[in-house]
């Protein structure tokens, strides 16, 4: 556990420390929202469909969260800084050959961006939440930190439509992956002074076997989920199949865990009460970010007719909500108990999404939805830092491996699932109706991250 009775502001080199870590939250980010502007540029230029885009957009956001579980894992055995600089460099292959793609066809653009960026991502990311649980000791401070990592990882996420939407309107959206590939070029520049806080272990052992059944069961669950409007029995199999590959999975942890073995992941994370309702808020708040994300977009294009730079110009208002709560969140998390944060954020994304539904059917206006996107925008800032505090400050160092990979792999889930099941019923219709369909589904979705919020203890503590 962290000690949080002498919060003092970050040194220096802590200070130096947070570009780098903040800039790569932010591009991975960016990564799983900004191809939502280019759907129907995307479409044409490689003769694909709508739910093409959305199915190669899911399986980015589905590959990080099946690897970031292995991911953390291999931070002890191959140390934070070189799992950083190895995931950059994998991701700006992978950035560099999506640009390629309109020579190449839709199997490079899955390749570079759906598989590479996701692997990379999933090697990058558990060092950044790592390192900065590391080296940032106190709870105030953490907050700080994890404040302005959140803030930019969530105005990756929310600038990624308008940023995308500008250079696809002035280049090309192979320029957009280009984009990405300088910014990773950056990244590894800075992370030239970071320096590691614990020396990695190479004797430290890696449950391929469980990697293997964790990453596939996960795979099945959203591919199933995807494969909901083309076939009933077919999302039933994969869902009940991957039902039975996650079981395998946590039977074999508990068969290494009696045998005395470490397992790809310690069933003692899931034994604090207040770790396992974060998690749950962590899942939801990223399912409704890029699920609205995807769907809103969808929407104005498809539907409405919208170019890139339009579409991308409505998102500023979710951008602007983000940046304004995120960077907030030292000064909050002095002032209110985490627990208050998170329930108000909840709060405020659910009014944000009644309020999209409302306005959008009623009002052709594209700026009737800028309201209802501010406040989502609000909402998740508010609660995406101390949702990672939470779960973050519940584990001693030497779980931080563990339970970063775990941590980040429940969001980036969240992430595909929000893509994956708004999407199916929007793609299904591409209609008005759909569209609320969608946003009502993310809104009862957005009820049960509400109730585990509630749930959550009033005090810091397990």
């Amino acid at each position: 556990m962290s000690d949080t009775r002498t919060p003092r502001r970050p040194s220096g080199a802590q200070r130096r420390v947070l570009a780098p870590l903040a800039l790569a939250q932010f591009i991975c980010s960016f990564a799983g929202s900004n191809m939502n502007v280019m759907i129907n540029d995307i479409s044409e230029d490689l003769d694909t469909t709508v739910q093409g885009v959305q199915t190669a957009i899911t399986i980015f956001l589905l590959v990080m969260a099946a690897l970031m579980i292995p991911g953390g894992k291999l931070t002890d055995r191959y140390g934070r800084k070189r799992c950083l600089l190895v995931g950059l460099v994998v991701y700006g292959i992978g950035a560099l050959l999506s640009a390629a793609a309109p020579g190449l066809g839709v199997g490079v653009l899955i390749l570079g961006n759906s598989i590479l960026e996701g692997i990379g991502t999933a090697l990058l990311i558990p060092p950044v939440y790592i390192l900065t649980t590391l080296i940032f000791t106190d709870l105030t401070s953490r907050a700080r930190a994890f404040g302005v990592i959140m803030a930019l990882g969530g105005i990756g996420a929310a600038a990624g439509p308008l940023i995308g939407g500008l250079i696809t309107s002035a280049l090309s959206w192979r320029a957009a992956f280009v984009f990405q590939a300088l910014v990773i070029a950056v990244i590894i520049l800075l992370s030239r002074r970071l320096a590691d806080p614990l020396p990695p272990d190479p004797t430290r052992s890696f449950d391929t076997t469980g990697a293997v059944l964790s990453a596939a069961g996960l795979i099945l669950v959203v591919m199933g989920i995807l494969a909901a409007d083309d076939s009933l029995w077919l999302t039933v199999g994969l869902l009940a199949l991957g039902a039975l590959v996650l079981l395998g999975f946590f039977r074999s942890v508990r068969a290494k865990e009696r045998a005395g073995k470490e397992p790809l992941l310690s069933t003692a994370l899931f034994r604090v009460r207040t770790s396992n309702l974060g998690l749950v808020t962590q899942n939801v708040q990223w399912l409704l970010l890029m699920g609205s994300s995807f769907t809103v977009a969808a929407y104005l294009q498809v539907v409405r007719g919208y170019d890139a730079v339009q579409t991308g110009v409505i998102f500023t208002a979710a951008t602007l909500g983000l940046l304004v709560s995120s960077l907030a969140a030292e000064r909050l998390a002095r002032r209110w108990p985490q627990r208050t944060l998170i329930v108000t954020g909840f709060l405020a994304t659910l009014a944000g999404i009644v309020v999209l539904i409302a306005l959008a059917g009623s009002s052709p206006n594209p700026w009737a939805l800028t309201p209802g996107l501010l406040l989502i925008g609000l909402g998740l800032g508010v609660m995406l830092t101390p949702s990672v505090n939470v779960v973050q400050s519940s584990f001693p160092e030497e779980q931080q491996g563990e339970i970063s990979g775990l941590s980040r792999s429940v969001s980036n889930l969240g992430s595909s699932l929000g893509t994956a099941v708004a999407g199916t019923i929007l793609v299904a219709g591409l209609s008005t109706g759909a569209y609320a369909a969608a946003m009502i589904a993310l809104a009862v979705i957005g009820l049960f991250g509400l109730a585990a919020a509630l749930l959550l203890p009033h005090g810091p503590g397990r």
